[in-house]
């Protein structure tokens, strides 16, 4: 079966199944408690952006690693007294967001991510 992860998400479980879901808007606009419930699955995602993120998010049940596949971006990371932490990412690279870490991204030009994630208790806050 061929994926790709923009378009059909991959959950990974901790007995080692993974199941894949419509990803895109159709997975965002589920009801908070089915996210909820997914949220204990490992999701494997990617995402085109062209501008910076609109919102800072936390994960706090699990670090996040996110894979530049394309693009020039700054992932924004802010320590627990308020400092923020800024990783450049150009062309490929990889960081792993601390579980708790409240982090952003801006754009420097289009940008491809992938990602995977333990969304369960994830929280958003705007910019």
């Amino acid at each position: 079966m061929s994926l790709l992860p923009e378009s059909t998400y991959a959950l990974l479980d901790a007995r080692g199944g993974i199941r894949t879901q419509p990803g895109g808007r159709e997975f965002w606009a589920q009801p908070p408690e089915a996210l909820n419930a997914l949220g204990r699955d490992w999701l494997v995602s990617e995402f085109s952006f062209d501008s910076d993120w609109t919102s800072w998010e936390m994960h706090p049940e699990a670090d996040e690693y996110v894979y530049l596949l394309e693009g020039d971006v700054d992932f924004v990371l802010e320590a627990p007294d308020g400092t923020h932490n800024t990783q450049r990412l150009t062309g490929r690279g990889a960081v792993v967001v601390p579980r708790g870490c409240w982090h952003t991204a801006r754009v420097h030009q289009p940008s491809r991510m992938f990602f995977l994630t333990m969304g369960a208790g994830t929280q958003h806050r705007p910019v």
